[in-house]
C-alpha cells in the first residue's frame, strides 16, 4: 500500500508491505473491493479505501466509540493501538529506523514518546544480558601465548 505525499499527517509519502501480513492484507482488499463495487453502482469516484457512503471520513469519533464498545476496549484511544504498535516494533527487534518508516514518525522524539517501556520489558531485557553473559562463560578460552626462546651457547 502506497500513502502519497500529502496524504498523510506528517505530509510524506510511505509505503506500507501488508502483504507479509496476510489477514490484514484480506480486510484491505476486501474493503477495498467493497469501494470498487460502490463506484461502479454510484458512477462516482471513491478514492478512500474508508469512507462513510462513498464520503470522506471526517469526524470519526462517534463511531470509535461505538466499535471499542463492541470489542470490549471502553477507555481506548487510537493512540493506545499506536503505542502498541511502537511497543510490538520494539519488542520484535525492528530496527528502529525501519520502525519509524511503517509508523510514520519523522524524529526520535516523537518516536519515543510511543515506545514506552514496560515492567516485562525490563526483566526480558536483563534475561538477555544474563543469557549473553553465560554465553561469555561457557567459551573456550584463547589459547595461552608461550614465549619461545632459544639459547644459544
Amino acid at each position: 500500500m502506497r500513502l502519497e505525499p500529502g496524504t498523510t499527517k506528517n505530509d510524506e509519502g510511505r509505503t506500507f508491505p501488508f502483504v507479509v501480513l496476510p489477514e490484514l492484507e484480506a480486510m484491505l482488499r476486501a474493503q477495498r473491493e467493497k469501494t470498487d463495487a460502490m463506484q461502479k453502482a454510484t458512477g462516482q469516484i471513491i478514492p478512500w479505501v474508508f469512507h462513510h457512503n462513498g464520503k470522506k471520513i471526517v469526524e470519526y469519533r462517534k463511531s470509535w466509540h461505538s466499535a471499542i464498545a463492541k470489542a470490549g476496549l471502553l477507555g481506548k484511544i487510537p493512540h493506545d493501538f499506536r503505542r502498541t504498535a511502537v511497543r510490538n516494533l520494539e519488542r520484535a527487534g525492528v530496527p528502529r529506523s525501519t520502525a519509524m518508516q511503517l509508523v510514520g514518525h519523522k524524529t526520535e522524539s516523537i518516536y519515543r514518546r510511543y515506545a514506552i517501556v514496560a515492567k516485562q520489558d525490563l526483566v526480558d531485557g536483563l534475561k538477555r544480558l544474563a543469557d549473553f553473559r553465560a554465553g561469555l562463560d561457557k567459551t573456550p578460552a584463547a589459547p595461552k601465548m608461550v614465549a619461545i626462546t632459544s639459547s644459544m651457547p
